[in-house]
Order: structure tokens, then C-alpha cells, then sequence
């Protein structure tokens, strides 16, 4: 998406954030289930792609987590199932980084907005830990995650 569309799509919408990342996507069919919507679990999925894409575009990917030795790991989400999306749909799935302590942990906030009709159908925040990857242990999160990191 380039940065025009991704203005657009912030002033067409009410989002939470005003600096948020956006990506869009249409709902596949194989994220629907037996009750005919999309699985709680695709969800999830949805939010960590649109998490490594804003990760990407500050600058950090998993190249340099490598490099680093240092990852940031999920420690909790907290979902809000607010209305169903439909196979077909388009959805903007957009994140932000809510807080930073720049020591350990971060938030990032994540808002779902359903296309056909402007309607925010999920809003979730994720508690991030950073950890070193030899041993999975926390660790100080390193300068460049605290720069590309910022709340905003």
C-alpha cells in the first residue's frame, strides 16, 4: 500500500489511533468455519501479519532480529470480538505501538475495520516481551527496538 492509499484509508474511517498502519485484505474462505465466519483463530493471524508489515516499514524485520539475537514475543492478547466477517469481506487491519517501556515490554494496539460498511469489528492490544533467541530468556530490549518501537 503506499503512503497515499494509507492516508486515505486513515481519513476515511474513525480509527483509535491517528499514526496507525493499515494493511487490507479480503476474508479467504479457508478462514471460515462451521458457523459460517471467520474463526477466532484467523484473527490472530491477521493481526500478526499486519504486525510484521508495520515492523517491516520501521525498519526492523527478522533479518535483524537475527542479527540481534533478540526477538519481541507475544507474552498476552486481550481480543474484543465486536461483529463477524464474512468470507469475501474486505477488512483494514491496522496496529500501532500503544507503549514502550524501553526496557522489556511494549504494547501494540490493533483495530479492525470491515470495508462495506465502516464498521469496527475487532479491537485488541498485544503485551510484547523482548527475549534473546539462544535461550528464550527476557532480555533489555536493544536500542533499535526502542527507536523503531516508539508509541506514537
Amino acid at each position: 500500500m503506499t503512503p497515499e492509499q494509507m492516508q486515505a484509508l486513515r481519513a476515511r474511517f474513525s480509527w483509535d489511533n491517528s499514526s496507525i498502519f493499515i494493511r487490507s485484505m479480503e476474508v479467504p474462505a479457508s478462514d471460515i468455519d462451521t458457523l459460517d465466519h471467520a474463526n477466532n483463530a484467523a484473527y490472530l493471524r491477521w493481526m500478526e501479519d499486519c504486525a510484521w508489515s508495520h515492523a517491516t516499514s520501521l525498519g526492523v524485520d527478522w533479518h535483524d532480529y537475527q542479527q540481534l539475537g533478540v526477538a519481541v514475543v507475544v507474552r498476552r492478547h486481550e481480543l474484543d470480538y465486536l461483529a463477524a466477517s464474512f468470507a469475501g469481506e474486505q477488512l483494514h487491519v491496522g496496529t500501532w505501538i500503544d507503549k514502550n517501556d524501553g526496557r522489556l515490554t511494549l504494547w501494540r494496539g490493533f483495530q479492525i475495520i470491515r470495508e462495506h460498511d465502516g464498521k469496527t469489528i475487532l479491537r485488541a492490544r498485544s503485551q510484547f516481551v523482548c527475549v534473546r533467541l539462544k535461550d528464550g530468556r527476557p532480555c533489555r530490549m536493544p536500542a533499535v527496538f526502542r527507536e523503531a518501537y516508539r508509541a506514537m
